[in-house]
């Protein structure tokens, strides 16, 4: 094994039932090195560090660790801590009503006469935090700590249990910037005492702050391993994206815009939301459909949340049609004229259990209210208008919407909204996982509704189908919008220049 490497995972492969989640990956880590793991969404980065924790079984490769003659294999997340490798997730997996002291020491409490030794534990503690300049009482309860300190104070408790390598999973997407500082300072900090971390993130500026290598995977595979000052940014945003940036073909829309004079339908002013969006402005057009795009947590989805209520914002104004509204829940921005359909259809739109027809009308009779329910006549008009107008294939519109195939369920959603006669709708990822036939029906449908007058905002993980559909592209990079794209620059090139914010590392 190459000097100096604490972790070496070879040729590992694994799969889930239809799904190849792991195909012959490796990954080294060294001694005293920060190593950030990359890639979007489905590229095997959770599967591959829950493999090395032993939360999943894998089918093929090998696991090697400094020290061990033998390979590894962790049959659990206390056989990865035995051997040395620790993991702090994005939510911290601590107790909130202990104190910090019993927490850095929960499962091996100092004893003496067969009782907890709070005087030693509490001492220890103390050493330990002072020893790693976190700045907290170790009396203090955990609930009334900062999410930073209590980061810190699982890092700690790793760090006192002598791990080799610290998994840091998404540490700081709730975080703000002062926190982040100083969650690096301590990174550093174990990085000068020979700690080996890996550093989950989809935060490019953070990568190029702190880290010294680069592994990137994509659907499962190994693109590769890259020294952080050796890979320009555009060209990491390339690798993830899977584009060869060298050979980018400007895809140009055939579609004709309709012109429309310009009248502002939403304008959104300072919005932010703690730890995932900064204060933002945002302005739609009646008549436009303006794409968001970015890397997976770039703040698309966190964005229209806070739009919409889904997710109160913290700061900022919001307009519609030139009148400011208050938007504290979705049933407000219901009736100031909203729609969204959510990213997750399963989780946050059908309700599987419900009918067609009780899922398209779901909406409606919420904006009514409780004290003006629909007739049943009025409910199986709707129902039947929409699976007519969006070519719902259903048996009938009693059928229950777990039935339908995914296209179709998201085509119920979107007669969800429509019936609601929104000026503003939001679509969330609207064509994921489904058919290329469903997927250009809906293309077709956005451009429809634009040509109404209606207002749309169309986040895609694929730029080209957002080419097709958007007249300008608003880009999102770490939590905040760092450019606007439209006319002829909206190209493929344009975009992934904007998401990467230039050519150099060093920026």
């Amino acid at each position: 094994m190459e000097k100096n490497i604490v972790l070496f995972m070879k040729n590992i492969s694994k799969e889930f039932p239809g799904v190849r989640a792991l195909s012959h990956v490796d990954f080294k880590l060294r001694k005293g090195e920060i190593h950030a793991l990359m890639g979007e969404n489905g590229a095997g980065k959770s599967t591959l560090i829950k493999v090395l924790t032993g939360v999943y079984e894998f089918e093929s490769g090998d696991i090697h660790m400094d020290g061990c003659k033998e390979k590894i294999i962790n049959h659990s997340p206390q056989d990865a801590q035995k051997n040395g490798i620790s993991t702090v997730y994005q939510e911290v997996n601590l107790c909130p009503n202990l104190t910090v002291a019993e927490n850095l020491f929960i499962g091996r409490e100092p004893r003496k006469y067969g009782m907890i030794d709070w005087k030693t534990m509490n001492k220890k503690s103390e050493e330990l935090l002072k020893d790693l300049d976190i700045d907290v009482s170790p009396m203090r309860m955990l609930e009334e700590c900062s999410l930073a300190i209590q980061q810190m104070i699982a890092i700690a408790r790793a760090v006192d249990m002598k791990c080799k390598v610290l998994i840091l999973d998404e540490p700081t997407s709730s975080l703000d910037e002062e926190e982040v500082g100083k969650l690096f300072v301590l990174m550093r900090r174990l990085k000068s005492e020979g700690v080996g971390i890996i550093f989950v993130t989809h935060f490019l500026e953070q990568v190029y702050e702190v880290c010294d290598r680069i592994t990137v995977l994509r659907n499962g595979e190994l693109v590769g391993e890259f020294e952080v000052s050796k890979l320009p940014r555009v060209m990491l945003v390339a690798k993830m994206m899977g584009k060869d940036f060298d050979d980018l073909a400007d895809i140009k829309s055939d579609r004709k815009i309709k012109q429309q004079a310009v009248e502002p339908v939403i304008e959104a002013e300072g919005v932010s939301h703690r730890g995932t969006i900064k204060p933002f402005d945002f302005t739609i057009n009646k008549g436009e459909v303006v794409g968001l795009t970015g890397l997976l947590g770039s703040g698309r989805s966190e964005l229209v949340r806070a739009i919409y209520g889904a997710d109160k914002a913290e700061t900022g104004t919001v307009k519609v049609l030139g009148k400011e509204v208050k938007i504290n829940t979705p049933l407000d921005a219901m009736k100031a004229g909203m729609a969204y359909l959510p990213e997750d259809r399963k989780r946050d739109g059908i309700l599987s259990d419900l009918s067609v027809r009780e899922n398209i009308i779901i909406a409606m009779q919420a904006k009514r209210g409780l004290f003006k329910p629909m007739s049943r006549k009025e409910m199986e008009e709707a129902a039947d208008q929409f699976i007519d107008i969006l070519q719902i294939k259903t048996a009938s519109r009693e059928t229950p919407i777990k039935s339908l195939s995914g296209g179709n369920q998201q085509k119920v959603i979107i007669g969800r909204w429509l019936l609601t006669n929104p000026q503003y709708l939001i679509l969330d990822e609207p064509t994921r996982g489904i058919d290329i036939g469903t997927k250009t029906e809906i293309q077709k449908l956005v451009l429809k509704l634009a040509d109404e007058g209606k207002a749309v905002t169309f986040i895609s993980s694929e730029v080209e189908e957002m080419l097709r559909t958007c007249s300008r592209m608003a880009v999102l990079r770490d939590g905040k919008k760092v450019g606007e794209i439209t006319g002829e620059d909206l190209t493929q090139e344009k975009i992934m220049e904007t998401i990467a914010g230039g050519d150099r590392a060093d920026e």
